[in-house]
Parts: structure tokens; sequence; C-alpha cells
């Protein structure tokens, strides 16, 4: 026996006392809430796709498994469990462990912007920063209405959204206030939950969302159905934006294009390894979209106050050095999250010079 099929049959047997011990000791949710938990840790299961705690994904594995809302009241955790519940429950903990595949793959599900998606693994799993500013209707580079979610507002009712601007979180964006945008486009959409949740925030918004990948676009229609969103979101095949009219002209255009840089490619987790590859990588240093979005967006932008939000993760060092000359304007989030960028169309267009010299550097190299 190898040592990788010696370490499964160890985990295996060390699972199946644990787990005969659960189903004799544990009664309510909450004690299979905190087991799961233990599990989790104690076999190095690899949190990071959706949620970056065991307990947030312990508590999705026991409360999806019984059929219950994840955001559930917690009077309820002390609830007494049957024997056929406590098995689905660690059957399904045994699955996450042992295959090391994501929740969210296992059970078709994921939430973004406190949305659901179904997902699988023709798409990456959602876990953007970027979430935040949609919840506040990129307030206050854009003005607000009643849709808008205050961050730490909680499930409190809001009177008015003017009387709620003192709790919004400052991410950095310019106060500008204006007017909500009319375009919006959606570059790299995979599942489309950025698209989605885009236009259930602005909801007189044409929101053009697309994808190279004729997969990831299949997932997309899906969630665009579920959400009753075909008379807003358009999904459109494209390489960035090779498919899109040139006269259309965006008011605003965010993007989670791939940022992984090669060398982190080669060390994922094994979690990592279900996503598609060709959804994270993007070269040696991660940045092969990002400098092509940055020299081609500006001819896809309202002139005016056109503005870009562009995510490239850990890749932001590298960004940085690629362009000593120019401050982006990093943005911050209340719950965390790093590597997300604004720029106007002014910027885009004031720096064009020092991203077509990056793209021309590519295609010399390609």
């Amino acid at each position: 026996m190898d040592d990788e099929a010696a370490d499964m049959s160890m985990t295996l047997e060390q699972m199946r006392v644990s787990f005969n011990e659960a189903m004799q000791s544990l009664f309510s949710i909450r004690d299979m809430i905190r087991f799961a938990v233990t599990q989790l840790r104690s076999h190095d299961v690899v949190v990071a796709q959706g949620t970056t705690d065991e307990f947030a994904e312990a508590a999705a594995i026991v409360l999806h498994s019984l059929s219950l809302d994840w955001a559930v009241d917690e009077q309820i955790l002390d609830c007494r469990l049957t024997n056929s519940e406590k098995a689905d429950i660690l059957t399904l903990l045994q699955d996450r462990i042992v295959q090391r595949c994501p929740l969210s793959y296992l059970i078709n599900l994921a939430y973004f912007c406190d949305l659901p998606f179904y997902v699988d693994e023709r798409v990456l799993i959602p876990r953007s920063p970027i979430a935040e500013l949609i919840r506040q209707q990129l307030y206050p580079y854009y003005d607000i209405n009643e849709l808008a979610r205050p961050i730490g507002s909680g499930n409190q009712q809001q009177k008015k959204a003017e009387d709620a601007k003192s709790l919004f979180f400052n991410h950095g964006l310019e106060a500008k206030q204006l007017a909500q945008p009319e375009r919006i486009l959606d570059l790299c959409t995979g599942s489309g939950c950025i698209a989605i949740a885009l236009a259930t925030r602005f909801v007189d918004a044409a929101v053009d969302a697309t994808d190279l990948d004729k997969a990831a676009l299949e997932v997309a229609a899906v969630n665009v159905e579920h959400h009753g969103l075909g008379h807003q979101v358009n999904l459109i095949e494209s390489d960035l934006f090779a498919k899109l009219p040139a006269e259309h002209q965006y008011d605003l255009i965010v993007t989670n294009p791939p940022y992984v840089d090669a060398a982190t490619m080669a060390d994922l987790p094994q979690e990592f390894l279900y996503e598609p590859d060709h959804a994270l990588a993007a070269g040696q240093d991660g940045l092969d979209l990002v400098h092509r979005i940055l020299h081609d967006a500006p001819d896809y932008l309202n002139q005016k106050d056109g503005l870009l939000i562009c995510e490239v993760g850990d890749s932001e060092w590298a960004l940085r050095q690629a362009y000593p000359d120019i401050v982006f304007n990093w943005l911050q989030f209340a719950w965390g999250g790093t590597g997300i960028f604004a720029m106007d169309y002014e910027d885009l267009m004031n720096h064009r010079h020092l991203f077509a010299a990056q793209v021309a550097r590519l295609d010399d190299i390609n």
C-alpha cells in the first residue's frame, strides 16, 4: 500500500470511529455543527471558497442537510435530530472531507450578495468582495435608493435610504453621487453572480454579461432564468470586449477576471483543483487579461462618468510593479478582501500609453 492509500485508510478509520460516536452521543443541531467544525479542522480541510470560516462551512453542511435556511433563527439550533437526519449530515460531511471537493459543488449551491446561485465545476464558486459594493449600490459614486443595504445595518428596517447613509462603509469610491447607471457590463461573468446581483440592485439598468467559455454561460443562463432576469441580463459569448459593438457605452464595467499567477497555480490546494483552471490562471504574473482590460475599457465606457471596477486579488503587487507611475485607487472592505481597484474613464485614458506598452509586450511573447 502506498503512502497516499495508507493515509486515506487511516482517515476513513478515524472517521468511522468518530462518526459512530457522534450518532450515539450527539442530539441537537448545535451539537452537529460543533462536531463538524472539529472534523474539518482535524482533517485539515481547506475552507476558502465562499467562506474562510470553518463554523460557517459546518453550519452550511448541517443546515443544508436538514433543508433549512442557512440564516435560520438561532433558537432552532437546540432542536433534537432523528438518526436519519444525523446520518444525512454525516454523509455530506464525510464527502467534504474525503473528496476534498468544495461544499458548493457537492450541493450545487452558493450564495453571493445574499442571493442563491446554482454552481458546478464549469464555473468558479462565487466569493468576490465586490458583493459589498453591490449591496451599497456603489455609494457614494452613485446615489442610492431603498434597495441599497448599508454594511452593518443588518436586518434593521430602513426608513429611507437617505437616513441610512451614515451607516454605509467607506470603501474608497469617489463621492460623486451620480444618477444610477443605465448600462452595466459584467466582464468574465462565470456563473453570472455579479451581473445578477447588479441587476437586483440597479433594477432600471440593462446588464450585459460576457464570458469566453460557453460552458460557463450555460450555468449563467440557469441562474438568470432562476432569478427571472432574462429581460434585464443579456449573456454574450465574447473574449473580453471582442464581440461587443463599440457603440455600447457603459456607465459601469465590473470585472473579476482570471488573475492567478503561475507560481500560485502550481501550488493550489486540492479543493481548488475542482475549479476550472482557465477561470483562475492568467499567465506568469496573473495579469495577462488585466492589461488588455485596462487598455480596452475606455472604448466602452461613458466618457463623462464611466467607472471600471476590477479585481486582481493577490496579483495586486504585480500590478503595482507593472505600473509604478500609476496611483491606483485600491478599495477597502468591511468584511475583508483586497486587490480591487476603481478607475474612471479619464484616468484610463491618461495612462493608456502605459497599458498599450504592456499589451504590446504580451503580443510579442505570444
